[in-house]
């Protein structure tokens, strides 16, 4: 079986922020039950369950798999697992359930991404996620994910030019784009200029990245159902798989090229040929802005614009709602939310219902093909979707 013989008939999403109200069970059990409502099928029709969480120490709940099955008696027996690889531990477990699926011990699986933070001090997050760097280097354990995409945004700047303004404009875009999606953490508009000054209200956080520049600190989960192709007709929505490529990298900063991208590119390239599509193929992308300098790589991984000159896909309009190829309309994780474990599983949910009309007012026109990528750690692991409506 291949890959475009899996399908996504169904999808949960909880709003993304903090959320006192919620445990990590309770995020859980509301995302997977608003998957199978979608979807319109009880546990019992769910063969496995998988779980992305990252966690690390923010919640106490390290044994969360199977809290799955609270969500549905009928889910009780069923196998379930959780997949951790950093940021993408969401997009992990979309790969476990796709590989049940095509290794044939499944027919339709329940994936669901989670993440409990604002438990925890600030202070507390960043050194929890410090957790996804090399930890056998004294000078790279030492650097938290702000200092290390603060040290991109200083080498991109030796090699090509200063992104600062272009981070601006992307911060400005994706916080434009989330006062039209009602699940995002922040409805605030904030404009270029604001994004782009240092301020009381917009701080550097480490120098040169400003407030602005940085993803949330988010509760939120997601949830999606999959099945195989044939099944997929007795759903009311289907959005099939034209490809999904997974490609990891070294982990040590020392031994590659940080602002190559080299294996997001490889991921995002092999996807594409996979798929036999091209970028003008593509009618939008939801990419993974950890950092406002993530997305500007990103374009020039996608191929986009030539190396060095990712300014130019928003100089030129290409990356805005109303441009060539939309990049994050939910608001990316920069306004959106990035509640580690449930990343990458909102990008294929909310892909999902943008490719079935349901986006609401995030919905765009004649929409047939989507992109999703999702990284983890400093493009360490990189997994890209190429999804295709089928109704």
């Amino acid at each position: 079986m291949s890959i475009n013989r899996i399908s996504i008939v169904g999808s949960g999403h909880t709003k993304f922020g903090n959320l006192k109200d919620h445990n990590l069970e309770s995020l859980i059990v509301s995302a997977a039950q608003e998957a199978l409502h979608d979807a319109n099928i009880s546990g019992a029709e769910i063969d496995a369950a998988f779980l992305g969480h990252f966690n690390a120490g923010m919640v106490p709940d390290s044994f969360a798999s199977s809290l799955i099955h609270l969500a549905d008696e009928g889910l009780r027996f069923k196998p379930a697992m959780r997949c951790e690889n950093a940021c993408a531990s969401g997009a992990a477990a979309i790969s476990a359930g796709i590989n049940s699926i095509l290794a044939g011990r499944a027919n339709t699986v329940l994936v669901v991404g989670v993440e409990k933070m604002t438990s925890n001090s600030t202070s507390d997050v960043t050194k929890s996620l410090t957790q996804a760097g090399y930890q056998n280097n004294p000078e790279e354990s030492s650097l938290s994910f702000p200092q290390l995409f603060a040290l991109a945004t200083e080498q991109y700047k030796e090699r090509y030019q200063d992104p600062l303004f272009a981070m601006a404009q992307i911060a400005s875009k994706n916080h434009s784009n989330a006062m039209s999606n009602p699940l995002a953490q922040l409805h605030r508009e904030m404009s270029v200029e604001f994004c782009h000054e240092v301020s009381d209200k917009n701080p550097e956080i480490a120098p040169p990245l400003r407030l602005t520049d940085c993803s949330l600190i988010s509760d939120g989960a997601a949830a999606i159902v999959l099945t195989k192709a044939d099944l997929a007709k007795n759903f009311k929505h289907e959005v099939r798989f034209k490809a999904f490529e997974h490609v990891s990298d070294f982990l040590p900063l020392k031994i590659r090229d940080f602002i190559s991208f080299e294996s997001a590119e490889r991921s995002m390239q092999a996807a594409l040929k996979n798929a036999q599509v091209s970028l003008d193929d593509l009618n939008f992308a939801e990419v993974h802005d950890c950092f406002t300098i993530a997305e500007l790589l990103i374009y020039e991984a996608l191929g986009l614009t030539p190396r060095g000159q990712g300014y130019r896909a928003l100089e030129e309009g290409l990356v805005y709602k109303t441009g060539k190829l939309p990049v994050n309309t939910s608001g990316g994780l920069k306004a959106k939310g990035h509640p580690v474990g449930a990343t990458g599983v909102s990008m294929h949910a909310l892909a999902y219902r943008q490719l079935t009309g349901q986006a609401g007012e995030m919905q765009l026109d004649n929409v047939n093909l989507g992109l999703v990528f999702n990284m983890g750690g400093t493009s360490v692991a990189n997994y890209t979707s190429i999804l295709e409506a089928v109704r």
